[in-house]
């Protein structure tokens, strides 16, 4: 017959089972015990030292695999709770942090969108005032050139008109100191020529004929 023995150190319970030859019919229980033990309705519990009982009377021990009864209620409960919880106060403030950070990103996006397009306005806004500027500065100075031209052109011409007259002026000055001078030698020439006449001939020619004789020769000279 199995029978178990239960060995007691301390605190600590220890089972063994063992084979033990049958002493009484199967339908009455054998216990062998010591002065130490005592005996309760479940079976002998050892005190101190060793005590032997049946297969019958042993009780048996729990199952490792299969849970109780309360652990899966309990587990069940807690998961419950906690999908409660979840579902109704940790699922919505996530959502509504979620919520509020895609709004954040998304209105970062569009400012950005909208400062990016403003950029592009105001560079194009520059580029074309730039552009204007240039054409006017161009167009300025082109003006400019033209004023400048026409008061160069101005100058000069008023500058050779003045050239002009002075050189005028000057030839006049010139026909007239020539011509003073050209007389002046012509009545030389026709005194030094009358003495000359006179005193090979010894008689004195006549005046008007020595002179025009003399300018016929100075104008025939000065052509040349």
């Amino acid at each position: 017959m199995l029978t178990a023995v239960v060995t007691r150190v301390g605190e600590a319970f220890t089972v063994h089972l063992s084979t033990v030859p049958p002493t009484t019919p199967p339908a009455q229980e054998t216990t062998t015990t010591n002065a130490n033990t005592t005996l309760s309705t479940d079976g002998v519990v050892a005190k101190d030292g060793t005590a032997t009982a049946t297969k019958d009377t042993a009780a048996p021990g729990p199952n490792p695999i299969v849970p109780e009864l309360k652990e899966v209620v309990w587990g069940a409960g807690a998961f419950i709770v906690f999908a409660l919880i979840m579902r109704y106060l940790a699922f919505p403030r996530l959502k509504r942090g979620m919520d509020a950070r895609y709004s954040g990103i998304r209105a970062d996006h569009e400012q950005a969108d909208a400062t990016r397009i403003a950029a592009k306005t105001d560079v194009a806004a520059y580029q074309s005032q730039l552009a204007a500027a240039k054409a006017e500065a161009a167009a300025t100075v082109d003006v400019a050139r033209q004023q400048l031209e026409a008061k160069r052109t101005e100058r000069i011409a008023a500058a050779n008109a003045e050239i002009a007259t002075m050189r005028a002026a000057a030839a006049a000055d010139n026909d007239a100191a020539r011509a003073a001078v050209q007389g002046q030698i012509q009545g030389a020439v026709a005194d030094v020529s009358s003495n000359a006449i006179t005193l090979a001939v010894g008689k004195a020619p006549d005046t008007a004929v020595v002179s025009r004789v003399v300018d016929e020769v100075m104008s025939a000279g000065a052509n040349r």
